[in-house]
């Protein structure tokens, strides 16, 4: 990228960043009335109202007074839902794929092994990739980094404006780790992954058992770092999940196999073949983060990929988050976290319930995460993170309406709509052929 379209960029940020600032709300009463309300955690409401004040909602259901003085949206033929989960992105860590200075989603290390990484620091709240996502109904994502045998840990991020902090809803929800991809992980072999990890897993135990021998050097050689021995602790303690990305059906057996061994508390990204185990990661109540948008194997490890993998999974009792790209986290993922809508129509299409896709952009990914007494359902009580919709949000055509992020409504301009508005005003001789 040439200086003169780099400046142009930072001009964006800048413009992006006042009007984040100018565009939200200071705390008000809100009631949404006669629409069709899905707080996902019980039956559909018909002509229903949420309430909101001071950033929560305070109440949902059918005859609910409206306060006085509040501010009313009517919703009658509108469609009311939670905000968005997209459960697996880099939005924030990453501006614009190929340019390198400004993706942050990756540590480089020797030892491929990164467990004390903590992507989330270095999210940037002034992205101008956030309004756009926001703008189509997604409150929240979970941001997670990529590259190694142990990638390192994700955190849940809410896209309301203000600090860092003010965006962080949970740090850290899981450790990331990969198998079957052997030129991520560093290593050859399949097997040499697994290997690495047992060897991981067994330093971490030696370290937390016998710190003060670690401290005076009185222990053999270790597979990782002592920062990273540290952050794995959680791990095998099973106090903090480990979510493996692996699509081959048999790579998806052997993790299953090493979460049993190690005690772990596993979830599984892409799964790809999923659909081919999918008893055995029912009962083994392992959570599964994949989409619905993609046929074509990306590797060999993805032959057997289906449209329909996240329809079998769920069908099977598998706990499914739907998210975009399958958490490849390519390049234009960022811009396109928004397309979750589009992940979760098609997984209907290909055999989900419309329900259980509302519920895997939502309440499932809160659940997961450990933050549905936050988020992810519409009662009393919780963040208002509330999206009134022109119609079924998993239609190519509806719109967001109104979109709240804990209470806050948003106006801010993104810049398809400014550069929207630039070419609709151009001079007239620039329109001459």
């Amino acid at each position: 990228m040439t200086s003169i379209n780099l400046t142009r960029f930072a001009r964006g940020l800048a413009a992006a960043a006042l009007l984040t600032t100018a565009g939200m709300a200071g705390a008000q009463t809100i009631a949404i009335t006669g629409g069709r309300v899905f707080p996902v955690s019980g039956p559909v409401i018909e002509n229903g109202t949420v309430v909101i004040r001071d950033g929560k909602i305070v109440a949902v259901g059918a005859g609910v007074a409206v306060p006085a003085g509040a501010r009313v949206i009517d919703a009658t033929g509108k469609w009311v839902t939670p905000g968005l989960i997209n459960s697996a992105s880099q939005l924030g860590l990453s501006e614009i794929g190929s340019v390198q200075a400004t993706r942050d989603a990756s540590a480089r290390t020797e030892d491929q092994i990164a467990a004390a990484f903590t992507a989330w620091e270095g999210f940037d709240p002034q992205s101008v990739l956030l309004a756009p996502a926001r703008e189509e109904g997604v409150t929240s994502v979970m941001v997670f980094p990529q590259g190694g045998l142990i990638w390192g840990q994700a955190a849940l991020v809410t896209l309301t404006g203000g600090s860092l902090t003010d965006h962080i809803t949970r740090a850290p929800v899981a450790m990331v780790a990969q198998i079957g991809n052997a030129g991520q992980a560093g290593t050859g072999a399949r097997a040499q992954h697994l290997l690495r990890l047992r060897e991981l897993f067994e330093d971490v135990r030696a370290y937390r058992d016998n710190r003060r021998a670690y401290e005076r050097a009185e222990t053999r050689e270790f597979a990782a770092s002592r920062k990273d021995l540290e952050a794995m602790i959680p791990v095998i303690e099973g106090r903090l999940p480990l979510i493996v990305a692996t699509d081959k059906a048999s790579d998806i057996e052997a993790t299953l196999r090493l979460g049993r061994e190690y005690g772990l508390r596993l979830m599984l990204a892409g799964a790809d073949e999923g659909w081919k185990v999918a008893e055995q990661i029912a009962a083994a109540r392992v959570p599964v983060f994949t989409g619905a948008m993609n046929n074509i194997p990306g590797s060999f490890s993805s032959l057997g990929r289906r449209q329909d993998n996240a329809a079998l999974l769920r069908r099977a009792g598998v706990e499914v988050l739907l998210i975009g790209n399958a958490g490849g986290g390519g390049a234009d993922e960022p811009f396109n976290v928004r397309n979750i809508k589009q992940e979760a129509g098609n997984a209907v299409a290909y055999g989900m319930s419309w329900n259980d896709a509302l519920r895997a952009v939502t309440l499932a990914p809160a659940q997961v995460f450990g933050v549905a007494e936050r988020t992810g359902s519409l009662q009393a009580g919780l963040d208002a993170d509330v999206v009134v919709w022109s119609g079924d949000p998993f239609e190519f055509t509806t719109r967001a309406e109104h979109v709240f992020v804990r209470g806050v409504e948003h106006d801010v301009r993104t810049r398809q709509e400014l550069l929207t508005e630039r070419y609709k005003t151009l001079p007239p001789a620039r329109w001459e052929p």
